[in-house]
């Protein structure tokens, strides 16, 4: 039997946490997770995300005039991933040739280095007995989030982390079971029975509280046409 060791105990036991206490967190210990962020995998080494940290209450109420979620406004520190192609841009620039970051290549390239290091920020936090919730919303109001955070051409937000002292911890939220997400050598095709099993591992998770059942979330993402504001920003900051 495989041994539990301290950093996938951390990892099996992560869950979102959206309530805080006032406790605050350290200079050293914020630069601390932010080193770790740093440190994730990340695409030749572009290094194609920046991290706008927002510890002032003014700086949060902003965002949260536009993203009303009450972490955003009782984290200790409130990290909002940008996507960022502007340092990609000053080296083009350096060595004489035409920029074109337009594309979907660009796109993935920049959202899967922000999403690594947000991994590894929270992880990192979670070790040091912080808590957190990655925000992925503010992308509903790209544009008025890109204006409060002065996010310049070739750049956009992805997510939000708050983080700090919890003020209350939730059981770990159930996932699928593991044969249905990772298969051997090839694609295997899931049908509705799979899809009905978890909507009930769900349900019992909730118990007296109430949840829509996993797959009417699912309805509530893409069974309607997508909310358009990431693309316009996304076209505004040359991206697309």
């Amino acid at each position: 039997m495989t041994e539990i060791n301290e950093t996938i105990d951390l990892m099996m036991n992560h869950t979102s946490v959206r309530n805080f206490t006032d406790e605050a967190i350290s200079k050293e210990e914020l630069q601390t997770i932010l080193k770790a962020g740093q440190m994730a995998s990340t695409w030749k080494n572009f290094q194609s995300y920046s991290i706008i940290v927002v510890q002032s209450q003014a700086q949060k109420d902003a965002i949260y005039q536009y993203q009303p979620q009450k972490a955003i406004k009782n984290c200790a520190a409130y990290l909002v991933f940008v996507g960022d192609l502007n340092r990609a841009e000053k080296a083009v620039q350096l060595h004489g040739a035409t920029f074109q970051p337009a594309g979907i290549e660009s796109l993935l390239i920049s959202s899967v280095d922000a999403a690594t290091a947000g991994q590894n920020v929270l992880l990192a936090a979670e070790s040091l007995g912080y808590n957190g919730v990655m925000v992925g919303l503010i992308r509903d109001q790209s544009a008025q989030i890109s204006e409060v955070l002065d996010l310049p051409d070739y750049t956009y937000p992805i997510f939000g982390i708050a983080i700090g002292k919890a003020a209350r911890l939730n059981k770990v939220k159930p996932r699928f079971p593991l044969e249905s997400i990772a298969f051997p050598e090839r694609y295997i095709e899931q049908d509705e029975q799979a899809i009905k099993q978890f909507d009930q591992i769900q349900e019992e998770y909730a118990g007296t509280r109430r949840l829509n059942k996993w797959s009417e979330r699912v309805v509530e993402q893409w069974g309607k046409p997508e909310i358009p504001s990431s693309t316009e920003n996304l076209k505004a900051k040359k991206l697309l």
